[in-house]
């Protein structure tokens, strides 16, 4: 999940605890129990957690304090409605890195630009490279 944006965040993370990174692309633990009389489970009160439980807790609210510490106020502004981890780290991703179709397209023109790329018999490297013909793709 995001080679390019996690490189560098997913090892810092992964140095300070590697199961806050299970955090991030899994999502929160909540903590359940089961209904009585019922096949259902249902998500425990704070006074109903267990040391298991807290410590699990801790670890989703340290994940999202990890990521939202790392970036900068122009950021925060595309993740201040995200209310966990896995999607504050999804909105960095799409922010950073596009959606699949962005990446998409992005592939598809440098395609059709390498294709087309042509050299005329009096033209040097040089020169060919100095025209901003392909600027728009970086």
């Amino acid at each position: 999940m995001g080679n390019t944006l996690g490189g560098g965040k997913h090892d810092f993370i992964m140095v300070e605890d590697s199961e806050l990174w299970d955090v991030i692309c899994d999502g929160p633990y909540i903590p359940t129990k089961n209904a009585e009389d019922l096949l259902l489970t249902m998500p425990k009160t704070r006074k109903e957690y267990t040391d298991a439980d807290m410590k699990a807790v801790e670890k989703t609210f340290r994940a999202k304090k990890i990521l939202v510490c790392g970036i900068g106020p122009d950021q925060y502004n595309w993740i201040s409605a995200s209310e966990t981890a896995n999607e504050i780290w999804e909105a960095l991703q799409t922010t950073h890195e596009g959606t699949t179709q962005v990446k998409q397209l992005k592939i598809d023109i440098l395609t059709i630009v390498y294709e087309l790329f042509r050299m005329k018999n009096d033209e040097s490297i040089a020169i060919r490279w100095a025209t901003p013909t392909y600027c728009f793709l970086a």
